[in-house]
């Protein structure tokens, strides 16, 4: 690791750790209805949309009439974004000229499910398949109303453990409300003007015709890139507006823009863990839980960056100066291998497909970091919302493992894991493997799974199969893109795992907030594990690699590490 990615790692780190309190502090004045400085602004808007939409704000919801709000928005967002996919030949500003990729129903069924659960897996390239009325009116109003529904059920999980003998969790419109008005609007508008600072264009213009040096033509696409990026970042959504993402020079123009946009993708996240710490009155908390995810953070950036500086040792490992090369493959020269680090490290574990390098060219170790980073569940930082009950599902585990080896019914917060939590907690975590496993392993055994595998087969080529639906039910949507996915067979099946991975996470992590929300809160007594210590982070760290090891090893193996074996081998 040289000193130019250490310092661009290191400014990365501070910037983000700087920004946890003070964002984390206004989340939680937020979504506890203190005061704050855009509530003269947002206060009377809020009012009006709770009128025309009929919402009383002061009726709370039990976990199951949240949850049910929660689905049927998403439900709706994904019929409504598949009509205006489906019909955008008829709508405004579409060109069947630089349009040439047609959207079938199973594609529309695809995106619309995609967009609609933050994942945004595109198995089309922006640029030639979505006008510029679906790319605004479609994909990034769906990115700004998922982000906040996703940001919603987060802080409904977080008032489980914050109240005391109540059925309530709040009211999900009010939360998806207060989540656009004060949080992502405002963001989205500096984080715009930040990248339209930076060279990404903000227009509605056709697309440009240009002459090469060499004397030949080239299209390049226009559009209102700057808007669809901020929220794609800061929803934790991902969706490229060109086929390539955050590696085209206009959606990414500068090493300055990577570094605003990485931060954007993942300060919401980190802040929540203060504001997990301030809601349930115990700071320390939140700050421990923090603390886990950037030491994770910080090992996924030591290991990507060493595999991918030590290169491909079938290739000629040194340039004519002598200096080590490392890998370049796949990824663009004004990032080099630290900005193309940071960006695989920060949009695998932030659930944001925002990649601005070919994952597929990594070494095989080096693209197994950003696969165990997702099937780590989002737990280090994660998605909008998804993040902290992620981490907290794998400290109540750690818990409950720990509680095993001395007697004791595991608590956490004053809250006790009894037989009912325990339960909810396992139907969370045999979700991965039935979202991941069975559609890799249908897959690898259907002809119509390995039609996909046009560019590698082999071990490669299962890494392949096996990120698609890892990254579809992580809710990312970065994929190996090697595979070709536009089918109806991955199509179908990676839908199936995004919305296990948005709905059959969220539904029994907000059953789980509401058991806690009955319970009254217990003094804690020397007997317990302390959860703001030491200790107790090593055992999040120490279960979370545990559950990955027992659950998706035998698949790695089967993939990345095989290869990686081979590939020492040959060389």
């Amino acid at each position: 690791m040289n000193l130019p990615n250490v310092a661009q790692y290191g400014l990365f780190l501070l910037v983000m750790t700087l920004l946890v309190k003070p964002l984390g502090g206004y989340m939680a004045r937020v979504f506890t209805g203190q005061k704050t400085v855009l509530d003269p602004l947002c206060v009377p808007v809020e009012r009006v949309i709770y009128r025309l939409a009929g919402i009383d704000a002061t009726q709370e919801m039990n976990a199951r009439q949240y949850g049910f709000a929660f689905v049927l928005f998403g439900l709706v967002g994904t019929l409504v974004l598949y009509a205006i996919l489906r019909l955008q030949v008829f709508l405004p500003w579409y060109d069947p000229v630089y349009l040439t990729t047609p959207i079938t129903p199973d594609l529309a069924m695809n995106v619309a499910i995609s967009f609609s659960t933050t994942t945004t897996w595109q198995a089309y390239a922006g640029e030639t398949t979505m006008s510029y009325f679906s790319q605004v009116v479609g994909l990034t109003v769906q990115g700004f109303l998922a982000g906040a529904a996703g940001l919603a059920v987060g802080i409904a999980f977080i008032r489980g453990f914050a109240r005391e003998r109540t059925s309530t969790l709040g009211n999900f419109w009010v939360d998806l409300v207060r989540a656009l008005l004060w949080v992502l609007l405002p963001a989205s508008v500096l984080v715009s003007i930040a990248l339209i600072w930076q060279g990404v264009p903000m227009n509605f213009t056709p697309y440009t015709l240009a002459t090469t040096v060499e004397g030949g033509s080239q299209i390049i696409a226009q559009g209102p890139v700057a808007i669809l990026k901020s929220i794609q970042n800061l929803g934790t959504n991902g969706g490229g507006f060109f086929n390539v993402n955050s590696a085209h020079p206009y959606e990414n123009p500068t090493p300055l823009a990577n570094l605003l946009e990485m931060l954007s993708i993942v300060v919401l996240p980190a802040a929540l863990t203060y504001t997990f710490g301030r809601m349930v009155r115990r700071p320390r908390q939140g700050w421990l839980l923090f603390g886990v995810m950037a030491f994770l953070f910080v090992m996924g950036l030591g290991l990507l960056d060493w595999a991918e500086r030590s290169g491909n040792p079938e290739l000629t490992p040194y340039v004519a100066t002598g200096q080590p090369m490392g890998n370049m493959e796949g990824k663009e020269v004004r990032f080099g291998i630290g900005g193309s680090v940071l960006t695989a490290v920060t949009t695998s574990n932030t659930a944001t497909g925002s990649t601005n390098s070919m994952h597929d060219s990594y070494t095989p170790l080096g693209g197994a970091v950003p696969l165990v980073n997702m099937l780590l569940g989002e737990m280090i930082f994660g998605g909008l919302g998804t993040g902290m009950y992620s981490i907290i599902v794998i400290a109540l585990l750690g818990l409950f493992v720990t509680g095993l080896m001395i007697g004791r019914t595991p608590e956490y917060l004053g809250k006790r894991i009894e037989p009912s939590e325990m339960k909810l907690l396992m139907i969370y975590t045999l979700m991965g493997p039935v979202g991941i496993l069975a559609l890799t392993a249908l897959a690898v055994t259907a002809g119509p799974g390995l039609a996909g595998l046009t560019t590698n087969s082999g071990p490669h080529g299962f890494t392949e199969i096996l990120y698609a639906y890892t990254s579809s039910f992580a809710n990312n949507g970065q994929s190996f893109a090697g595979l070709s996915a536009n089918s109806p067979f991955y199509n179908v099946t990676t839908a199936v795992a995004m919305v296990l991975g948005r709905f059959g996470l969220a539904i029994p992590a907000l059953a789980l907030a509401g058991r806690f929300a009955q319970q009254g809160r217990r003094p804690m007594d020397a007997g317990e594990l302390p959860t703001d210590s030491l200790l107790f982070a090593s055992v999040i760290i120490g279960t979370a690699l545990i559950v990955v090891a027992l659950t998706y090893l035998p698949a790695l193996a089967l993939g990345p590490i095989i290869e990686h074996l081979r590939l020492l081998t040959s060389g």
